[in-house]
């Protein structure tokens, strides 16, 4: 029988929406091929003969998707986090980035990250590389050997960045060229993704041959958006016929659409911006931890979401000092309190479902049916381990995930599945 059909016994716990979480105690989780079938509370006669793993009593949940983080920067992350994040770029991420050139620092540091993302509660990930098409490419092997389902980028730079980080126009658009033919057809779970890394480092020039790239390859693309009030005002200098940020990137076919796209931050996206984005599909990856940490301020998710915006979750290492996911729900929650609180008390906060969809089905959108155990989505699942965290009474299925999102941790997954391949 094919490895990727099995059953799961466990306490099954799942969104289909962004208010309500399901939860089944005690149930049968139905995986065939890699799909998920349903969730039955006896096993239906056509799956009798289904090999059956009993995790029963423990949270049985979906796999969570990063949509935003830099994989380079994993190595100095919980360091510079007094300086907001222009002086950060130029103090900690340029030069670490730049340290990439050399394979064998990459191979070492990337080995960490490939470790450690494998072991945790993220199942998808869209990330950054550096510039380095060898590096990214390396990056890549590792990733598509921890099974993880991933996005990779080779960044973009020819502009306001320092000499050792920085390629001109035709060398950017040369190597992005060089790096996607390297990864033609080596790999089963890892996609390359144009990843211009902001406007302030992207040339007009440099932007029109991405867009050119990207329409010729049917690329999604990754950047970020109106994170800081100096990078927006910088924005504004370089391009000052654009309507908004979002503008700049809408001009080269960087925004959505056809092609999809996710934006990191927007934390001052405004309604113009909010519209755009909307128009064309785009997901705003919500950071709110690495919001925090630098100073950026807080993104009002409950106004995107209430507009129809598609937002998920993401750590971005190293802004966020940590890969786990579990931690960004929980901050995503603490950061809408604090605007609820402080800006404005008709935006309620997010609530614990709210919070888990954005981690889970929310950014899992982004690769087509993914972060829910609804029939015919990918069997991206995680068995959890509560025993560091006991209790002497009795809490609901409901309350046991709650508790675990906000006292688990990544070391705490007991068992993993991606597309229904089990990883340990």
């Amino acid at each position: 029988m094919d490895k990727k059909t099995f059953i799961i016994k466990g306490d099954i716990c799942y969104s289909e929406s962004l208010d309500e979480i399901k939860t089944f105690e005690n149930h049968y989780l139905v995986c065939e091929g890699g799909k998920i079938q349903g969730v039955f509370p006896e096993i239906p006669e056509k799956f009798s003969g289904v090999p059956t793993e009993n995790f029963e009593g423990q949270l049985v949940i979906p796999g969570f998707t990063d949509l935003h983080l830099h994989a380079p920067q994993y190595a100095f992350r919980s360091v510079g986090m007094d300086e907001e994040l222009l002086e950060w770029l130029q103090a900690r991420a340029f030069p670490e980035e730049a340290r990439y050139e050399d394979l064998e620092y990459a191979d070492r540091a990337y080995g960490i990250f490939a470790e450690d993302m494998k072991r945790g509660a993220t199942t998808r990930a869209c990330m950054f590389g550096t510039l380095h098409p060898e590096a990214t490419l390396l990056l890549m092997e590792k990733m598509e050997a921890t099974g993880l389902v991933t996005f990779v980028g080779k960044v973009n730079m020819d502009r306001n960045s320092p000499d050792i980080l920085r390629e001109t126009k035709e060398e950017s658009a040369k190597n992005t060229l060089r790096w996607l033919d390297g990864a033609k057809g080596k790999f089963k779970r890892t996609h390359p993704i144009l990843t211009p890394r902001f406007i302030p480092s992207c040339s007009d020039g440099l932007m029109e041959e991405l867009g050119r790239i990207r329409r010729e390859y049917r690329l999604p693309v990754q950047s970020h958006l109106s994170e800081n009030q100096g990078e927006i005002a910088w924005v504004r200098k370089l391009c000052p016929d654009a309507s908004c940020y979002g503008d700049a990137y809408l001009r080269w076919g960087m925004l959505g659409g056809e092609l999809p796209a996710i934006m990191a931050h927007c934390v001052y996206s405004g309604e113009t911006e909010r519209r755009l984005m909307r128009e064309n599909g785009t997901f705003v990856a919500h950071c709110p931890q690495s919001n925090m940490n630098l100073a950026s301020g807080i993104a009002p998710i409950r106004r995107y979401l209430e507009e129809g915006l598609r937002v998920g979750l993401g750590s971005d290492v190293a802004g966020g000092t940590t890969a786990s996911m579990l931690r960004c729900v929980t901050d995503a929650i603490s950061v809408s309190k604090l605007w609820w609180r402080l800006k404005d008390e008709d935006c309620r906060p997010l609530t614990v479902p709210e919070a888990f969809f954005l981690g889970t089905k929310g950014g899992g959108a982004f690769f087509g049916k993914a972060g829910s155990f609804e029939p015919g989505y990918e069997a991206d699942i995680l068995v959890l381990d509560e025993s560091r965290i006991p209790w002497p009474g009795h809490f609901s299925l409901r309350e046991r995930l709650e508790r675990f999102l906000y006292l688990g941790d990544d070391r705490d997954v007991l068992h993993k599945y991606v597309a229904g391949e089990r990883l340990f």
